[in-house]
């Protein structure tokens, strides 16, 4: 495995980083744990998750990922420093008023969030805190342009910083971070901390894959130039890069267990992945190596977070991290890039 650094910290991180949205849904306790005992077996050091999850998530089981997450600390407490803990806290406008009310920004709904993170993940600080993803409306989730300012929302960056500071300096957490977020998000943020000496988010998570590479548009300048790290989410594109889903939707996959999240199942995201699918078979690489291997080797990607359901799937995946693309293979990539350009915003 190889390890980079969290961008303007001193914390190394594997360049694999193991996604957990599966746990307490898709994922028993005892198979959570297995895989985090399996990641670290394998050189993985950063675990991202979220209050939000599991995927799927509702009143019932919110919170389960993190408290298997933290039931797994526990076994480990002596392991604490070793390995790199990121959450995120949920924004407004995602129909999840069970996690809290309201769900937004503020000092009280940060604070609970931080606190209940912080009880479940049965630990004493959260190396990267996140937001999910902005408070205002904005584009995002399938969606490829602004069409409409979100007028009922008042700008309060500077204000998030404060209580994020606030936060770091009680030493509950250390480090702060952006999630599906924009270039203008991005940069308001680093302009607040930098005129207020104030916390400086070190990292964005945002989608990138084969059939998302909407990032490399505006994104990828401004975090190169700024130093602000991509952790990648959805490599696989839900699983859809597999090439699993070509032919149906298998039992108990999650295409079929949420067939409301239709980011994927457009019929260029199909057309798009059935010219990967037949790339990566030219080339002696089964889908998943090729799409994974894309991902991990970009220059502006800190980390790739991958998730599976199954320790075959998980193998595969770390696997994939040892694949490195020939310029010929990325000129091939981006013939269909050109034909299909991110079927999948």
């Amino acid at each position: 495995m190889k390890y980079t650094t969290l961008p303007n910290t001193k914390i190394a991180i594997s360049k694999a980083c193991l996604g957990t949205m599966t746990f307490g849904n898709q994922n028993t306790e005892k198979e959570a744990h297995l895989q985090l005992d399996y990641a670290l077996e394998r050189g993985i050091n950063f675990i991202d998750t979220a209050e939000m999850y599991p995927i799927g998530g509702n009143e019932t089981i919110f919170g389960n990922t993190e408290r298997y997450i933290g039931s797994w600390v526990s076994k480990n407490k002596s392991k604490r420093d070793s390995f790199v803990l990121a959450t995120k806290i949920a924004g407004p406008n995602r129909g999840m008023d069970y996690i809290r009310k309201p769900l937004d920004f503020s000092k009280k709904s940060i604070h609970e969030a931080v606190n209940l993170s912080l009880k479940n993940l049965q630990t004493d600080y959260i190396d990267l805190y996140q937001m999910h993803w902005p408070e205002r409306v904005m584009n995002m989730f399938g969606k490829r342009g602004l069409t409409e300012i979100d007028t009922h929302w008042k700008e309060n960056f500077l204000e998030v910083l404060y209580i994020f500071d606030g936060l770091i300096k009680e030493g509950k957490i250390k480090h702060i971070g952006v999630s599906n977020e924009n270039p203008y998000g991005v940069m308001k943020f680093l302009n607040e901390s930098e005129k207020h000496n104030l916390p400086r988010i070190v990292s964005i998570q945002n989608p990138y894959s084969l059939l998302n590479r909407l990032f490399e548009v505006g994104l990828s300048e401004l975090c190169y130039r700024e130093n602000v790290g991509l952790l990648a989410y959805s490599p696989l594109a839900f699983g859809f890069l597999s090439g699993k889903y070509l032919k149906g939707y298998p039992e108990n996959s999650r295409m079929t267990l949420f067939p409301h999240f239709t980011r994927y199942t457009n019929e260029n995201c199909f057309k798009a992945t059935r010219l990967y699918l037949e790339l990566a078979n030219a080339v002696n690489l089964t889908p998943t190596q090729l799409a994974i291997a894309f991902v991990n080797q970009q220059q502006f990607v800190t980390a790739t977070i991958i998730g599976a359901t199954t320790m075959q799937q998980l193998e595969e995946n770390i696997n994939a991290f040892t694949i490195n693309l020939s310029s010929e293979i990325i000129l091939e990539i981006n013939k269909i890039q050109e034909q299909i350009p991110n079927p999948a915003p």
